[in-house]
């Protein structure tokens, strides 16, 4: 069994900035890809960012610019580093990875990102 940890949202100013983390931990080798994805209030999750086992990234047109997914593959841990946060940024977001072996994708139990003066 694989478990992911997500932290590191919070309460932040328009303009200000978060790096939310997701620690995957249990039966796993390493990470293969990864995601990020968002779910506002009253909305359908949306894709965010993803990071494929190469390391390319490709991010949502809404996002990009501003934020940068990353993976540190000593600690089984993927980052999503927001910079120049909007109020429409405000969500619940969740990381999505990839294990290997198995190939097998878990999600993580969502961090709340709020952006609000």
């Amino acid at each position: 069994q694989v478990q992911l940890v997500e932290s590191g949202g919070g309460l932040v100013q328009p303009g200000g900035s978060l790096r939310l983390s997701c620690a995957a931990s249990g039966r796993i080798g390493s990470i293969n890809t990864a995601g990020w994805y968002r779910q506002a209030p009253g909305q359908e999750r949306e894709w965010v960012a993803r990071m494929a086992s190469s390391g390319s990234t490709d991010y949502a047109d809404s996002v990009k610019g501003r934020f940068t997914i990353s993976r540190d593959n000593a600690k089984n841990t993927v980052y999503l580093q927001m910079n120049s946060l909007k109020p429409a940024d405000t969500a619940v977001y969740y990381c999505n990875v990839r294990v290997v072996p198995g190939f097998v994708y878990y999600w993580g139990q969502g961090t709340q990102v709020t952006v609000s003066s």
